[in-house]
């Protein structure tokens, strides 16, 4: 799939209004007729206009680039699965035994990415079910997190000193088959939406903790919320006086990046500073439809940080992760977490090993700009919070010399005296 040449303007002209003005002539002199305004477009890469006019025949391009349509017409269960993938006996099987929460979700947009073929196919691994989902692996668990023993008050988790986590509604756009939150998001019975009630309690818990002073709203995607849902909540948050930052986790930007309108961009101006962390998988996310969203984001004023999941057999692999990263970057996104999978019941198959995270980060790190490294964590099970890990940079000390290794492996001696970093190893050769 063609990307989208992201230098400069490149981003901006088949994509913003434009004006005609056409020239005529009158008794020999130039006339200049009134600008005409053109419509503001979405693009809609080739490959997916190719899918669109397949399987949704008859949907105009309106239809297709606006997110409620998309939110609509979300692929949910195992006939519409069918109509439009061959799944393989494994994938028919798993959807069919499939109750309760994380069910089927995947926007048209998003599907339009996936190979129709192939069950192995990167993205499709990521939200199409299979058998593995129902092996539970050790040190599995529900809320692997802790998240539920550190809830405040509904939806509101506070773990770290001066931040909180503010799960804003329980969809998603698409479901991801190896969501942290599994056991509550797309419950059944319907995805629970705005509820006043809800968030009027964890507001009124913001108000009397002053020592808060940066909110993550997550989910579910907050963006899955409409406008105007999205304009009350932000304008309380920015009436309590001590909350400074606020930020989004979301991934739909990348799963649909139509929600990413003119009204969007004006309401969050708004209520800057605002900042998204975006979740990203692999490069073949990085459409123009995608390149479109992130521009209109970074328009707006938005910093944009990238998290990415290690998944096993989808994009464990560095020369893979670095095409990601520099993609991020063109599209002024700046790669930040790369997180180890973590231990939610049923996704074992996802996990790779804590070496593999360290060895892709020893590929990126002195190999390519700093900017396009991002830290590599797991998030310590029963509520510990993120753990950094790197390469071990430190062979150890000799006397007053701190012994470092760089990204091509030579060792070199750093002055350091009095310091103690590095004396609990074992003295290296040079």
């Amino acid at each position: 799939m063609g990307l989208q040449v992201v230098r400069g303007q490149a981003l901006k002209p088949p994509l913003r209004e434009v004006r005609e003005n056409p020239v005529r002539i009158e008794q020999g002199i130039p006339q200049i007729a009134p600008a005409r305004k053109k419509a503001l477009r979405f693009p809609v890469n080739p490959d997916t206009k190719e899918f669109y006019r397949r399987f949704y025949p008859g949907t105009t391009s309106a239809d297709w680039n606006d997110w409620r349509w998309q939110m609509r017409n979300r692929i949910r269960n195992l006939e519409e699965l069918a109509r439009i993938f061959r799944l393989s006996e494994d994938e028919r099987s798993a959807v069919e035994r499939h109750n309760g929460s994380l069910p089927v979700g995947i926007t048209p947009y998003y599907a339009s990415l996936m190979d129709l073929e192939d069950s192995k196919e990167a993205l499709r691994r990521t939200h199409v079910m299979t058998g593995d989902e129902y092996t539970r692996m050790p040190g599995e668990y529900d809320d692997p997190l802790g998240e539920d023993h550190d809830t405040v008050a509904p939806g509101l988790v506070h773990r770290y000193p001066d931040r909180v986590l503010f799960l804003t509604t329980g969809t998603c756009s698409t479901y991801c088959r190896y969501c942290t939150r599994a056991r509550v998001v797309g419950n059944p019975g319907g995805e629970y939406q705005f509820s006043n009630k809800q968030w009027e309690k964890a507001l009124a818990y913001l108000e009397q903790h002053t020592e808060v002073r940066d909110v993550l709203l997550s989910g579910g995607d907050p963006l899955t919320l409409g406008d105007e849902k999205l304009e009350w909540l932000l304008s309380r948050l920015r009436a309590i006086p001590h909350i400074e930052f606020i930020r989004f986790g979301t991934k739909v930007p990348v799963v649909l990046p139509q929600r990413i309108t003119k009204e969007l961009t004006k309401i969050l101006k708004r209520h800057h500073p605002v900042w998204f962390s975006i979740h990203i998988t692999h490069p073949n996310e990085l459409t123009d439809e995608v390149t479109e969203s992130f521009a209109r984001l970074a328009d707006a004023g938005v910093p944009m940080g990238s998290q990415t999941v290690l998944l096993k057999g989808v994009n464990d692999d560095a020369t893979l992760m670095m095409s990601l990263m520099h993609g991020l970057l063109k599209r002024r996104v700046k790669p930040y977490y790369l997180y180890q999978c973590d231990p939610i019941r049923g996704s074992g198959h996802f996990r790779t090993t804590v070496d593999k995270g360290v060895e892709i980060i020893r590929a990126l790190r002195g190999h390519t700009t700093g900017y396009a490294t991002p830290m590599f964590a797991v998030d310590a099970p029963g509520g510990g919070g993120k753990i950094l890990i790197a390469p071990d940079s430190i062979v150890g000390r000799d006397g007053d010399d701190l012994l470092l290794r760089n990204f091509e492996g030579d060792v070199y001696r750093y002055a350091d005296p009095g310091g103690t970093l590095g004396a609990d190893k074992v003295k290296a050769a040079e």
